[in-house]
């Protein structure tokens, strides 16, 4: 699901005339260079780090310069995929790692091997969602992003709430009593498709615990009929038609943040987001952040075998370097990647916009950082949970994560059954 949006994150036939185009950025940006004309797309939610990196090296390595383009988050991935199928890719592709889109790239030879000095001060589980088969194709660009509960405590205390739900009994009691005292319980992007999947992963890892996604993603037969996944559906539909959902959910779009503006104007109590929302609240409302943004583990089901601790989320974005790029593209990339990437003023910026680089030995610069509490809370989150998983639609084959989205929708909308998203995601294993 993005950082900065994670969105992660993540629905298609997005028409690319949306694409946010935006600048092309740095010494070598234009004209000929050493580089070969070396590239870069990214995603506009992490622009100004991406963009302060790139103009730091080009200054400096004129020779092995990058130009970098910025896109939307939906219409990034439906270019990307366009551009490496015609041998058209980036020199630096970014991507969610894991086993989904990018280990398409690395099996149809796309991504070449990169060397492994390039993941030593990186958490070694975000460095393990850059790695197929024991190679190392990509390393991480980006904060860690774990999916967090994000709650307003004003309309909280309104509703007379003192603290955020650690179990679902809790939480549905609690959205009774938002309802009741005329606040919208939660805030959703349904436009934008992949926002639901959040709480599906969630319920489900509550409920079964992580292993029944990883039978779901290692293309075990009927993996989508596991009873947590047929729960964890009824449990989202009984949601939904309980008024869980502000009214119009269906209609509000993430990638524009119109979903997180509903929880700091105060028109929506909760909402289940990356923690790349956190950047974007902070740049849009920073009072608001300050001193009525609160947040939490999605909760604990009663009886489930999945500790309240797991996470679900982006483990970060990563770069991964063209095997269609020249050889000089290619050593500008890496040479990026060695001496630009994740620099101490890199993680400067990335803290300083809401987010958490996964860095070993950063407490004291997470400390200093504004409003910190935060920060370090993802950091222990991430580095402790016991189990990271991957966001679904980047964590399973394109095909699959595109029918996974459809037909969420549908059991968002009530146009389908638990059953029936099961069989048509059943269909889908090969």
């Amino acid at each position: 699901m993005k950082l900065t949006q994670k969105v992660s994150r993540l629905a298609r036939g997005v028409a690319l005339t949306s694409v946010v185009a935006v600048a092309l950025v740095g010494c070598g940006a234009s004209g000929p260079s050493a580089s070969g004309g070396a590239t870069a797309w990214a995603l506009t939610g992490q622009q100004t780090t991406i963009q302060n990196a790139f103009k730091t090296w080009n200054a400096k390595n004129t020779g092995k310069s990058l130009a970098v383009q910025f896109f939307e988050n939906d219409a990034f991935k439906q270019k990307i995929r366009t551009a490496i199928g015609s041998g058209d890719a980036p020199t630096l592709i970014w991507s969610w790692g894991g086993a989904g889109n990018f280990k398409t790239y690395v099996d149809s030879g796309k991504v070449i091997e990169l060397d492994k000095s390039l993941t030593d001060k990186y958490f070694p589980a975000i460095v393990d969602n850059g790695r197929i088969d024991g190679k190392l194709y990509a390393v991480p660009n980006n904060a860690v992003q774990p999916v967090v509960l994000y709650y307003n405590k004003d309309l909280f205390k309104q509703a007379g709430i003192d603290a955020p739900p650690t179990t679902w009994d809790a939480f549905l009691d609690d959205v009774n009593t938002l309802k009741s005292a005329g606040i919208a319980p939660i805030s959703m992007g349904g436009a934008s498709k992949w926002p639901q999947l959040m709480w599906l992963e969630y319920l489900v890892d509550r409920i079964g615990g992580p292993e029944v996604f990883q039978a779901i993603q290692q293309n075990k037969p009927n993996s989508w009929s596991d009873p947590a996944v047929i729960e964890a559906l009824k449990m989202i539909q009984k949601l939904v038609d309980a008024g869980g959902f502000i009214d119009g959910f269906q209609s509000v779009a993430t990638d524009n943040s119109a979903d997180t503006a509903l929880l700091y104007t105060g028109k929506a109590a909760m909402i289940l987001q990356g923690a790349w929302a956190y950047a974007d609240m902070q740049t849009a409302d920073p009072g608001f952040v300050s001193s009525s943004l609160g947040w939490a583990n999605f909760p604990g089901v009663h009886g489930g075998k999945g500790d309240p601790k797991n996470v679900v989320g982006n483990a970060s974005n990563y770069w991964s370097i063209s095997s269609d790029a020249t050889k000089p593209q290619q050593d500008a990339a890496a040479a990026f990647l060695k001496d630009g990437n994740m620099t101490d003023a890199y993680i400067d910026d990335l803290l300083a916009g809401g987010g958490v680089p996964p860095v070993l030995g950063i407490e004291d610069k997470i400390s200093a950082a504004k409003n910190p509490k935060f920060l370090l809370d993802v950091y222990n989150m991430s580095k402790d949970a016991p189990a990271f998983t991957l966001s679904w639609d980047q964590a399973i084959a394109p095909a699959a994560a595109d029918a996974l989205l459809t037909n969420l929708d549908k059991i968002f909308l009530g146009q389908t059954t638990p059953k029936e998203f099961a069989d048509a995601m059943n269909a889908t294993i090969k």
